[in-house]
């Protein structure tokens, strides 16, 4: 069984951790990830930088675009991730954009993220049916979760397609806007969480953008399996740097 089937399994809410690889510096990548597995985080998206990120929010952006600076590309996070698997045992993913994946070459990628122990994919500007058609038999091939995202504007037809072809859990983007911190949800985005979870996916469910803190990330949680925190905690790397992540991360369970 892949990891994050393992991880959805556990009876607990899971707190997820998006890092934007070599960012604050080039070499960060690992330690980071070793220290919010040891702090308590259940799961970890790895960003890989793109030069143009269209779903993410400028912090993100800005963390991208200092990481590509620092030299990071999709060899280098190869090359750093070598030998994750020997100290981290969580899930682990990578999200990113798909033209560098194809620039690799798709199976290549799908194969070198076996290889090195990765969990799963979330490709934002891959579409599902593209991905069903041309590429999942790969992944499976592979044993890599693709992870698809949903919007509020996404359609009751389109979320059952997302979920018959998904063995992994659904991304549910908590608003139609960029990444971004917040400081809690209003009605609008309670009545979406309310709706998907009336839905009975066959997948759960873990909640991103606009996760900052324990009372957004509890108010998440009690409408899906898990949420996921990136802006947040990209600002917080960029003013402490990556010795107190044990403080961030504390903040967030409560």
């Amino acid at each position: 069984m892949n990891r994050i089937q393992s991880k959805l399994k556990e009876n607990k809410k899971l707190l997820s951790i998006y890092l934007t690889a070599g960012y604050p510096n080039i070499d960060d990548t690992v330690t980071i990830i070793q220290s919010l597995e040891k702090n308590g985080v259940d799961m970890i998206e790895i960003g890989l930088p793109f030069s143009d990120p269209l779903a993410d929010g400028p912090t993100i952006q800005d963390s991208s675009t200092s990481a590509l600076k620092n030299g990071m590309t999709t060899e280098v996070l190869f090359k750093q991730l070598k030998d994750i698997r020997k100290t981290v045992s969580i899930p682990l993913i990578i999200m990113g954009y798909f033209n560098p994946m194809f620039q690799y070459g798709v199976e290549a990628f799908c194969k070198k993220c076996q290889e090195l122990g990765i969990d799963g994919l979330i490709i934002p500007d891959l579409p599902v049916d593209v991905y069903h058609n041309e590429y999942q038999a790969i992944f499976e091939k592979y044993g890599l979760i693709n992870v698809f995202l949903i919007t509020p504007q996404t359609s009751d037809e389109r979320i059952r397609y997302i979920d018959s072809i998904s063995n992994g859990f659904i991304y549910m983007v908590s608003s139609a806007s960029t990444t971004g911190a917040q400081s809690g949800f209003g009605s609008e985005q309670t009545q979406y969480f309310e709706r998907i979870a009336q839905m009975n996916l066959k997948n759960q469910q873990v909640i991103g953008f606009g996760i900052s803190n324990n009372e957004t990330f509890t108010q998440a949680t009690q409408y899906a399996k898990g949420a996921i925190i990136g802006s947040a905690f990209v600002k917080y790397v960029t003013k402490n740097g990556t010795g107190s992540i044990n403080k961030f991360v504390d903040t967030i369970l409560g």
